[in-house]
């Protein structure tokens, strides 16, 4: 049952929450600009060019950067709460009427789980829909420019390049497929001067790439009886190729950080394929179980700097409040850059074994 006092300091939260959230998010986005400003502009573009540019970079990362700082803007709007309610003397009110510390704890950690909700929809369902517009580069924000595709990994384990890719035409140029067998031997291979996506409902992830000139080589290997080379080439016309890379998938993976881009459904879809990457998924995978953990507690940490029965000086506790949320917070963000062999759980559980404990002991030194 939600209280008067909930809803007081919940509507306190949610007000502070939303000031915190803009003053981050546009504080990140000018810093980003600033030393970005230059790639925006190239290639003569017009004002109106880099507006437009401008405005679709940043509007799709804004996402982004929700995920990475959705825990430290929870807890400045816990800190900016409670700082409140100490600066007007609401908590010794609260406590002269019997209200135990701990009770108004319960809605700011309440709050914190509930913005740990958002950013779990956000990294699950939002992100992953818009993972081809993340992958965009400061000097493409439109995506107009083309790209080389090298050796991506397709269905049934072929190897997918092309010359050149152009996103928002869906076409690539001079495009090669190697499929391999059972030993790692390149046995087909198919060739196309021009592949352009088709959207398909029926077919596997909704599409094809039609092929402009397309030749299929196939190795068929000969009797042990046979003179001569074993195997020889078997060639024809193709006019469709079924791969499960669509223009969205190939522009996506043109970012170092795409596999951050997926849903967990879709790092456990890739864990099964034995991927070069299978350490780096893992590592991600464990990171998205461990970062809601950290994201409240990093708001157990902050509460007990805050809550005290007896006067002290706000300002001081507030610089305590953040330089341990802030190490919290670090050494997450270190432990997402590392990648120690045969250990892929380590980084992301490193700030909850460290300050877990640290979290426990102040809630526990708190006098209500």
């Amino acid at each position: 049952m939600i209280s008067t006092l909930d809803r007081y300091i919940l509507r306190s939260l949610l007000v502070n929450y939303l000031i915190a959230l803009g003053v981050m998010i546009s504080l990140y986005i000018v810093l980003d600009l600033f030393f970005n400003m230059d790639e925006f502009t190239e290639d003569h573009r017009t004002v109106g060019q880099v507006l437009a540019g401008i405005a679709s970079y940043y509007g799709a990362n804004l996402f982004k950067y929700f995920g990475q700082l959705s825990g430290v803007i929870a807890v400045v709007a816990g800190m900016l709460t409670l700082g409140r309610l100490r600066r007007l003397n609401e908590l010794t009110a609260m406590l002269a009427s019997g209200v135990s510390l701990y009770r108004v704890a319960v809605p700011v950690i309440a709050f914190g789980v509930a913005t740990t909700a958002a950013w779990f929809v956000n990294t699950e369902w939002i992100i992953p829909s818009m993972a081809h517009q993340l992958a965009r580069r400061h000097d493409d924000p439109l995506g107009k420019r083309t790209y080389e595709v090298w050796f991506l990994t397709d269905r049934d384990g072929a190897l997918l390049s092309a010359r050149q890719f152009l996103p928002s035409a869906g076409e690539m140029r001079d495009m090669l497929v190697l499929f391999r067998n059972e030993k790692g031997d390149i046995a087909q291979v198919i060739e196309a001067a021009l592949a352009t996506w088709e959207p398909q409902p029926g077919l596997p992830r909704g599409g094809r790439w039609k092929l402009e000139r397309g030749l299929q080589r196939t190795q068929v290997i000969r009797g042990p009886g046979a003179i001569g080379p074993q195997a020889e080439l078997a060639e024809s016309f193709v006019d469709y190729y079924l791969s499960d890379l669509t223009p969205r998938d190939i522009q996506m993976r043109q970012s170092s950080q795409w596999l951050r881009y997926l849903s967990s459904a879709q790092l456990a879809d890739l864990a099964g394929l034995s991927l070069p990457d299978a350490q780096n998924i893992a590592q991600i995978r464990h990171e998205r179980f461990a970062t809601p953990v950290v994201n409240v507690l990093m708001m157990l940490l902050g509460v007990p700097f805050l809550l005290r029965r007896m006067a002290g000086n706000l300002i001081s506790d507030a610089g305590k409040c953040l330089l341990a949320c802030g190490l919290c917070f670090v050494v997450s963000v270190v432990g997402q850059n590392l990648s120690p062999a045969g250990l892929p759980a380590l980084p992301g559980w490193i700030p909850i074994i460290l300050f877990a404990p640290v979290a426990v002991v102040l809630l526990d030194r708190i006098r209500s």
